[in-house]
């Protein structure tokens, strides 16, 4: 019987020059509504904002983190569904309520010790404008505004909040060369066997 483990190889592809493009990339900043949401925002009567969120694009998150690329999120709104998702993803480094978003993120990146040239942005609208056009790679959901996708060097296929982050995500890793090992670490079960 054959070695099912040894023989696997990823099915994802990216085109090569997309991936040169996405190589080098220290930090992702996220926006959250248009990119880790499909930007409807639910407010009930009490005034509480209620948002969906992919478990798709959560887990792209942590894999990210888990192969060295530290994700960030710069956001113009606050919320407590917003904060309680990225305290639930490990996400330590975020700027909420943020008016300006390349002030925001200014700091961020200084603490991390990472330059413009080192950044990934993904954003849906031109709030996020100045983030995508500094960073050395821009990513688009599919919906986004005309203006932002003009600026991305890719536009996912997934839409905002069902799985576009996570397409940014495996970009990211397979541009960073971690995608087929983390994608083999989740074939192997907690007490190191492999699946039969």
């Amino acid at each position: 019987m054959p070695d099912r483990l040894a023989d696997l190889r990823p099915a994802l592809r990216f085109a090569p020059e997309l991936l040169l493009k996405a190589q080098g990339v220290r930090a992702a900043i996220f926006d959250v509504d248009g990119v880790l949401t499909d930007g409807r925002i639910y407010i009930g009567a009490d005034g509480e904002a209620v948002k969906a969120f992919s478990t798709l694009d959560g887990h792209g998150l942590k894999l990210l983190a888990q192969g060295g690329i530290v994700p960030v999120v710069v956001t113009g709104r606050d919320s407590k569904a917003v904060r309680r998702r990225v305290a639930d993803l490990g996400i330590a480094h975020a700027a909420y309520g943020a008016g300006d978003k390349l002030a925001a993120a200014g700091p961020l990146l200084a603490a991390l010790g990472v330059g413009w040239h080192e950044v990934a942005a993904m954003g849906d609208d031109w709030p996020d404008l100045p983030l995508l056009t500094r960073a050395a790679f821009a990513c688009a959901p599919a919906g986004a505004h005309v203006e932002v996708r003009a600026v991305a060097h890719h536009v996912t296929e997934a839409a905002a909040g069902h799985g576009a982050a996570r397409e940014c995500c495996d970009l990211l890793l397979s541009a960073a060369g971690r995608y087929a090992a983390l994608l083999r670490g989740h074939l192997v079960t907690l007490d190191g066997n492999a699946p039969a």
